[in-house]
């Protein structure tokens, strides 16, 4: 990506598109390249590092959460976004189903009051937002994502804060392990 081409694209001043980078960079979403910037390559240790981060913040905000997802009118955007998900699912339809995904992780995150750990959990989140790509268009990867928030909803309307941070905590090694097959299985493609 560059400067130039992007502030032309847009249709905007070259200084907003360049704060803009800088910081995408800061935050470690894109790499400098001499004039211009790129997607980083998260290396397995990447992954690793991004993940042991995203499993000490996002199941402390789920317990925080979940004290505050009481009632059927609270749970009731999560319960839509489910239903949108299986019936994407079930048509094979991978925009529909991530979208949907997207809007229920907004749901219960909407809800985290400690403003700070969302900021790290959004950050975080997002290095690896991008490789998503790779690994929902698969039919196993969407029903293991089904399954793990179906868990994770039941454990909101039961109203159990521990169960539900348990279960976002196996729903992140999943997700982490379903990516780093997908890097496996891109870097040997690649290399042959």
């Amino acid at each position: 990506m560059q400067e130039e081409a992007l502030a032309a694209q847009l249709g905007v001043s070259r200084t907003p598109v360049r704060e803009a980078l800088a910081r995408l960079a800061s935050e470690g979403l894109l790499t400098s390249s001499g004039r211009s910037f790129v997607l980083p390559a998260l290396s397995r240790t990447d992954i690793d590092d991004i993940y042991e981060l995203r499993m000490l913040l996002e199941p402390e905000a789920i317990r925080q959460a979940a004290g505050r997802l009481v009632g059927r009118k609270q749970l009731q955007p999560l319960r839509d976004q489910l239903a949108i998900m299986m019936e994407a699912h079930a048509a094979g339809d991978v925009e529909a189903f991530s979208d949907a995904n997207y809007r229920y992780r907004d749901a219960w995150l909407e809800v985290v009051p400690n403003r700070r750990l969302l900021r790290a959990i959004e950050l975080y989140a997002d290095h690896v937002r991008y490789l998503r790509v790779l690994t929902l268009g698969r039919r196993s990867t969407r029903l293991v994502v089904l399954k793990g928030l179906k868990r994770l909803t039941a454990a909101f309307a039961a109203g159990k804060s521990d169960k539900a941070a348990v279960a976002m905590r196996d729903h992140l090694h999943e997700a982490k392990r379903i990516l780093q097959e997908a890097l496996e299985q891109q870097s040997g493609q690649s290399s042959k």
